[in-house]
C-alpha cells in the first residue's frame, strides 16, 4: 500500500481502490465506513505526495484488521502454542553455596546470601541459583573430599535430603526459616536477580519418606534399600525413588506438590538434578502440569548423559539443558558440537545452558590453564550460547585444585565442607565477567542462539565466530585464543556481503573488551591474542557511510 512511482500512480489507484473496497464488505460497522471512505479518497486520486503517504498509513492498519481469508485453510487439530519467559532464552546464572557464605569457620544463612547479591548483581548475573536447601540426612553422611564417614560437625552434602527437621519442603535449620528464604527470594528481585532452586528428587536414609512411604524405593531382599550409584560414583547417603513402583500415582503426585510449594515461596527456575534417572512419561507429565497453572516457570535439565537423552528431555518440556561444553577444547570440536546446537533440528527444541564449571566438574583445561584458560571459558561460554552459567565464588577466583590426578572432583569442595572465599583477591575475573555480561546486554545478537557462524583463522588455535541479528543490525564476531599458555595470531577471514558489510568499503571494528577500534578492509584481517593480557576479543562492526554533508561516518 506504499505509493508507487507517479508515472504508474493512476493504474495503481485503481487497483488498491478495488482491494479496499473489498475489505470493506468484510468489516463492520466503523471500519467498514473507513474503509469506503479510503476507496473514496482514492477514486478521487492523485493526491499530494504528503497525504499519499498518510492515507497509506490509515489503509494498512485498516487492511491489517480486515485481510482476504477466502483462501485460507483450518488444521483438522488445534495446537495450543506455549510461550516462555525470555530468561528460558536469555541468561546468565551465578551459584553458589549458601552454607559459605558466612564468616569464616561459621555456617552461612540465607541472611548472608542477602548480603552477597550486591557482589552477585554487579557483575551482571541476572539467575541467582541454590544448590538445595533442604535439612541434610546423618546416615552414612560424608565428610570433607568424600569420605565416606563424616567426623563430627561436618556438614555433609546437600543433595543428601531429609532428615528429623524435614524434607523436600523444609529448609536446612542453619540456613533459616521459611520465611528468610521468602525474604530472600524478595532481595533478590530487588536487584534484578531470579533465585532459582536446585530439585533433586531423591532422600538420604533419614528422610520422613522412608517411614511414611517405604513403597516408593526399591528394597533388597534384605529389606534394606539401595543407595544409588553412578558408576564409578557412589552415593552411600542418598537412595533414589522407584518411579515406576505400584504407587507411583502417588509418588508422582508428591514430587509435583513439592515444585508447587516452592513455586508458592516465589520460586520460578528450577535446576533439576540427575532428570535422565527418571522416567520420560514422569518429566513430560510434572512439567505440562506445572506449566499449565504456572506458564513462568523455568526448567533446567542437568543431563549429563548421552545426546539422544539429553534431546528427549527437552522434547518433553525442560526449557534449558546443560551442554558438553566444558569438555570441548579445540576449535573444531567447538565448531562442530555448535553447529549441530544451532544449525539443525536440534535448535528447534533444545536450549543449551553452558557451564565451564560446576561442583561436580573441574576440567583438565581449567586445571592446568591458569586464569587465561577461566577467562577464555568465560568468553566462550557467554558468546556462543545466549544462556551460560559459573559456579562461583570458584570461577572467578580461579580455583583449579583437583582431589586427584586426572580426576574432575575439587580439592575440599563444597560439596561435603564450608568453604571461605578471598573475594577481593587481586586476581579476581570479577571485573572481565561484569564487562562480558554488559556486552552480552547491549548486543541483541548475543541474546539468542541463532544467526551464529564459523570462519576460518589460519591457525586453529584461534576461534573465531560471528552472532548476528536476523537483519543484520547487529553483527559481533568473537575471537578466542584456544592456547592458555602462548600468544597466537593469524588472519581471520569474514564473509563480508553475508554479513551487511559493504566488499567495497571499509568498516570499523570496535574491540569491546578493550575499547580498542580498528579501521578493516576486505574479507582478511589480522588478530594476534595474548592470552595473559587477554585471551579473547570481541568486535561490533560498525559500516561506513557518507552523510548528506559529504564526510563520512560510521553507523
Amino acid at each position: 500500500l506504499c505509493p508507487p512511482p507517479a508515472a504508474h500512480w493512476s493504474d495503481a489507484v485503481a487497483e488498491r481502490r478495488v482491494l479496499v473496497e473489498a475489505a470493506a464488505h468484510r468489516a463492520q460497522d466503523a471500519d467498514s465506513a473507513l474503509l469506503l471512505k479510503q476507496a473514496e479518497l482514492l477514486r478521487n486520486a492523485p493526491l499530494p505526495a504528503g497525504e499519499r503517504e498518510t492515507v497509506g498509513k490509515e489503509l494498512i492498519d485498516l487492511m491489517h484488521r480486515h485481510p482476504d481469508r477466502s483462501e485460507a485453510v483450518t488444521y483438522a487439530r488445534e495446537l495450543e502454542m506455549l510461550v516462555e519467559p525470555q530468561r528460558a532464552r536469555f541468561s546468565a546464572w551465578y551459584e553458589l553455596f549458601p552454607r559459605s557464605t558466612g564468616e569464616p569457620g561459621r555456617h552461612g544463612t540465607f541472611r548472608d546470601v542477602e548480603r552477597r547479591l550486591p557482589y552477585i548483581a554487579s557483575m551482571g548475573f541476572d539467575v541467582l541459583y541454590l544448590p538445595p536447601i533442604h535439612p541434610i540426612g546423618r546416615t552414612n553422611r560424608k565428610g570433607a573430599n568424600n569420605s565416606v564417614k563424616a567426623a563430627p560437625g561436618e556438614p555433609g552434602s546437600p543433595w543428601a535430603i531429609g532428615s528429623d527437621e524435614g524434607g523436600h519442603k523444609a529448609v536446612h535449620p542453619e540456613l533459616g526459616t521459611l520465611e528468610d528464604f521468602r525474604h530472600l527470594v524478595r532481595a533478590a528481585q530487588e536487584k534484578g536477580l531470579s533465585l532459582a532452586l536446585d530439585i533433586a528428587f531423591q532422600c538420604s536414609p533419614d528422610h520422613p519418606y522412608i517411614r511414611e512411604h517405604p513403597e516408593w524405593f526399591r528394597h533388597r531382599p534384605d529389606g534394606s534399600i539401595q543407595y544409588a550409584e553412578n558408576p564409578p560414583k557412589k552415593y552411600e547417603d542418598i537412595v533414589p525413588f522407584d518411579f515406576e513402583c505400584e504407587a507411583w500415582r502417588e509418588l508422582w503426585s508428591e514430587m509435583l506438590s513439592i515444585v508447587c510449594h516452592w513455586i508458592d515461596q516465589g520460586v520460578s527456575i528450577f535446576r533439576v538434578d540427575n532428570p535422565h534417572t527418571k522416567p520420560f512419561a514422569f518429566w513430560e507429565w510434572l512439567i505440562g502440569e506445572v506449566k499449565r497453572d504456572h506458564p513462568e516457570v523455568i526448567f533446567l535439565a542437568e543431563a549429563f548423559t548421552r545426546p539422544k537423552v539429553m534431546y528427549r528431555l527437552a522434547k518433553a518440556g525442560f526449557s534449558q539443558s546443560y551442554t558438553y561444553f566444558a569438555w570441548r577444547n579445540t576449535t573444531s570440536e567447538l565448531a562442530q558440537y555448535f553447529t549441530e546446537l544451532t544449525q539443525t533440528s536440534v535448535s528447534d527444541y533444545f536450549r543449551p545452558n553452558l557451564w565451564p564449571n560446576t561442583p561436580d566438574i573441574l576440567t583438565e583445561y581449567l586445571q592446568t590453564g591458569g586464569r587465561p584458560a577461566f577467562a577464555a571459558r568465560l568468553v566462550l561460554a557467554a558468546t556462543l550460547g545466549a544462556s551460560y552459567g559459573i559456579y562461583g565464588p570458584a570461577f572467578e577466583l580461579g580455583e583449579a585444585r583437583a582431589k586427584d590426578p586426572g580426576s574432575e572432583e575439587y580439592l575440599d569442595s563444597e560439596k561435603y565442607q564450608l568453604r571461605s572465599w578471598a573475594l577481593d583477591s587481586p586476581d579476581t575475573l570479577r571485573e572481565m565477567i561484569a564487562l562480558v555480561n554488559e556486552i552480552r546486554r547491549e548486543n541483541l545478537a548475543l541474546q539468542s542462539d541463532r544467526g551464529l557462524r564459523f570462519h576460518p583463522t589460519e591457525n586453529d588455535r584461534l576461534i573465531a565466530y560471528t552472532k548476528s541479528t536476523a537483519d543484520l543490525a547487529d553483527v559481533v564476531l568473537t575471537v578466542v585464543n584456544m592456547d592458555p599458555h602462548h600468544t597466537q595470531s593469524g588472519m581471520v577471514t569474514l564473509p563480508l556481503a553475508d554479513l551487511g558489510l559493504d566488499t567495497e568499503k571499509s568498516y570499523q571494528a570496535h574491540e569491546l573488551l578493550s575499547g580498542a577500534r580498528y579501521l578493516w578492509t576486505g574479507p582478511r584481517n589480522y588478530v594476534e591474542i595474548n592470552p595473559h593480557a587477554a585471551p579473547a576479543q570481541i568486535f561490533r562492526f560498525r559500516r561506513r557511510a557518507r552523510s548528506e554533508h559529504d564526510f563520512e561516518y560510521f553507523l
